[in-house]
Parts: structure tokens; C-alpha cells; sequence
């Protein structure tokens, strides 16, 4: 025989009404979290785009491995454009950033080749419609390639990336180091930039010195401002410039933060790479400039420790 049921103590009571609260805010927590992530996946699903000559390909993906680590995908050799096309393609996996890498067999289309980065995302409609509504314009619709889809799109100050959705998840480990992307903008539209750019990401700006050592853009002995930004994409290092920039600095996409620049250099240099511009204290980092086989630039950093 079932005993008689008793009244609820008031601690009970107390009990239970936080388990209801803590049962109700479950879903609203997990939504407040999808709401500030956006569309954003994370940054190892975010690629530096590089376009190659057929002639240079293995010799670049063969130096970018021996300099950084990792390892590439199949290459494969397709229409990946919205309009009839080919060329090769292949992944770059590395602990400190990935890469897209492309050959094309045929003339690239405009305006591919202007875009820095492919970005992953959540939802492509989704994507597209908060970046219109932060301020970006899409240049290239949402088209089909052989594993989902892509666009591209421009920010206020003309910074081209890609957005891609795959149909099958892709599953990456998670980097050693995060990238920064290297952004040069004007003086006159850096603050629409990064506002727009702010508002998509849902990212925060780290720091914003108006008067770092223009040093790190070739310009020693004088300042600039730089803006980096963090948000579910990555890091962004928005560089503000009068556009008086010595070769090779804006030639580059990315800045990979290694362990030890020095022992970074010595490796990309025995496999092909050319130092561009040594090592230089900007501070908090050390940092260099290599040109890859092929002509792909990059910045190299590490960081000190505080």
C-alpha cells in the first residue's frame, strides 16, 4: 500500500522552484550562446585563400608543411566556380592556420582572386543576411561547388572574403595558434569597416592603439593605428594606413604566431622560403616577413611573454 503523501516542506518548495528555473533557463542559455556566436563556426575553419601556378604548387605546399607543420588534403582538379572553370584544389592543414590553396587550369573569373579568406558558416542565407544588414554588399550570390556552397562579399573599405557552407560538417582539430588576418584599410573608412565588420562577427575589439610602431609596417621610427579584433572566427588585425606602404607589407593575407620565429625562419628557409624583412621587436611580438615559393607572402610572429 502506497504511504500518504505529504505536504511539501518550504525547502522543498525552494528546492523545486530552482530546478524549474534551472530546467527553464537551459534553453534560453543555449540560445543566448547560439545568438552570440552568429554565423561563426570557429578558426580552423577558416582558410587563407591562395592562388598558385600549376608549375609551383608542390613546391609551395611542400614548403608551407616543412615550415609550419601539418599536412595537406587530396588534391583534386574541378569546376569550383559559378561559371564553367578548372582548376586544382587543395587543403593545407597546419597547427597555425589553414589554407585553400587553387591552380586554375583555365582564366581565373572575376572577381575570385580579390577575396583573402573563405570564412565557414552556419547557415548560408543566415550569413548572408546579417552581413548585409552590418554592411556588406554581396558581390558574388550563393552558388553551388562540388561540396556546398559559397559567396563572396565586400566590406566598407573594399575587404573581399569568401562565406562557405558545407553539406557534410567538416570536423578539423582545433589550432595551436590562431592567425590574425591582416587587414589594411584607409584612414577614411577603417571605422565603418571595423563597425560593420564588429556587428557580423558579433567579435570585440581587444585592443586599439593609435599610436603603434609603424615599425611593424616597414615604417620605423613613426606610428599608425592598429586595431585587433577577436570574435568566433578568428583573430583580425585591422592595419589603418595612408597608404604610403613600403613592399612587401600588404602583400600578405596572414600573420601565423608560431613558438619561436627564429627557429621558424630556419626551417622555411631551408625548404625554399625567402625572408623578405628579418625579425623586428614591434613590442609584444617579434615579427618577420617570408615569401613562400610560388609568391605567397606571409607574417610570422611570436609573442613574448608578459
Amino acid at each position: 500500500m502506497s504511504s500518504p503523501s505529504r505536504p511539501i516542506s518550504f525547502r522543498g518548495r525552494a528546492m523545486l522552484a530552482a530546478a524549474l528555473l534551472l530546467l527553464g533557463a537551459a534553453p534560453a542559455q543555449a540560445k543566448d550562446a547560439a545568438h552570440a556566436a552568429g554565423v561563426a563556426v570557429a578558426p580552423q575553419y577558416d582558410t587563407t585563400h591562395v592562388y598558385i601556378a600549376t608549375a609551383d604548387y608542390d613546391a609551395f605546399v611542400n614548403s608551407i608543411i616543412a615550415t609550419f607543420g601539418g599536412k595537406p588534403s587530396p588534391r583534386i582538379t574541378a569546376n569550383i566556380m559559378p561559371v564553367p572553370s578548372s582548376t586544382q584544389a587543395q587543403y593545407v592543414w597546419t597547427p597555425v592556420g589553414n589554407l585553400s590553396t587553387f591552380a586554375f587550369q583555365t582564366p581565373i573569373p572575376y572577381p575570385f582572386g580579390e577575396e583573402r579568406t573563405g570564412y565557414l558558416v552556419t547557415d548560408m542565407d543566415q550569413a548572408l543576411k546579417a552581413a548585409r544588414a552590418a554592411g556588406a554588399e554581396v558581390i558574388v550570390d550563393t552558388f553551388k561547388d562540388p561540396i556546398g556552397l559559397d559567396s563572396v562579399i565586400q566590406w566598407p573599405g573594399g575587404v573581399k572574403m569568401q562565406l562557405y557552407w558545407h553539406t557534410t560538417a567538416p570536423s578539423y582539430g582545433a589550432l595551436e595558434t590562431v592567425p590574425d588576418n591582416r587587414v589594411y584599410v584607409s584612414q577614411d573608412r577603417a571605422d565603418a569597416f571595423v563597425h560593420a565588420f564588429l556587428r557580423f562577427s558579433r567579435g570585440k575589439i581587444t585592443s586599439d592603439n593609435r599610436k603603434a610602431d609603424a615599425g611593424e609596417i616597414g615604417r620605423a621610427g613613426e606610428t599608425y593605428r592598429r586595431i585587433r579584433i577577436e570574435s568566433g572566427f578568428g583573430k583580425m588585425q585591422v592595419l589603418v594606413t595612408d597608404g604610403h606602404i613600403p613592399y612587401p607589407y600588404g602583400h600578405e593575407l596572414t600573420g601565423n604566431e608560431v613558438k619561436s620565429l627564429g627557429e621558424t625562419l630556419d626551417k622555411a628557409k631551408a625548404a625554399g622560403a625567402t625572408v623578405l624583412v628579418p625579425p623586428y621587436d614591434a613590442g609584444d611580438r617579434d615579427t618577420a616577413m617570408v615569401q613562400f615559393p610560388g609568391g605567397y607572402i606571409a607574417e610570422i610572429h611570436d609573442v613574448k611573454a608578459h
